[in-house]
């Protein structure tokens, strides 16, 4: 039961940053979706390193519940639930006062997107930094919504995607 994964689109911040990072017109030709990502955001959040990432589907502000896991260095464990929230929480991204040059990376899942039910959406991602504040987290979220997803829509908690920030969205298909 192999999978292939196809390349959609990539997206890559050019030179003054972005504020998002979308993807539209999604094709209802494939099983699954996965996006990976690496980026970095020109905001300081208090110098802990790192900010959250944001997903936003088919333009819609409403309807998201997650129940995030997280890891940061120096500080423990925890974990955090949403209800009726407006976004779904997509990672943590790098800000700027994390070691100079260095990008968070991120893995967003999202089965059946085109099917009639609500939709699931898992991440997994981790900021880079050479200070203890840098964060693992791992989230279980749903949009309750039966729509067919046809849009990706990032933001960040704080700031713009710096320069070099990239994401691409691949199609899955079931063989």
């Amino acid at each position: 039961m192999a999978n292939t994964y196809t390349a959609i689109a990539t997206v890559t911040v050019g030179s003054g940053g972005a504020s998002t990072i979308e993807f539209t017109s999604i094709p209802a030709t494939y099983t699954d979706l996965n996006v990976l990502a690496s980026t970095r955001s020109t905001g300081d959040q208090a110098s802990v390193n790192y900010c959250q990432l944001r997903l936003e589907l088919n333009g819609n502000t409403s309807n998201y519940s997650d129940r995030l896991l997280y890891g940061i260095g120096g500080l423990g464990a925890g974990s955090l639930s949403y209800t009726n929230a407006y976004v779904t929480w997509a990672g943590a991204s790098t800000d700027s006062t994390a070691t100079a040059s260095t990008f968070s990376n991120v893995s967003i899942y999202i089965p059946n997107y085109a099917s009639s039910n609500n939709k699931s959406i898992s991440s997994d991602g981790v900021t880079e930094s050479n200070a203890t504040n840098s964060i693992l987290t791992l989230d279980a979220g749903l949009w309750a919504n039966t729509s067919a997803i046809t849009s990706l829509k990032f933001t960040l908690e704080i700031g713009n995607f710096a320069q070099y920030s990239t994401a691409t969205l691949y199609g899955i298909k079931k063989n």
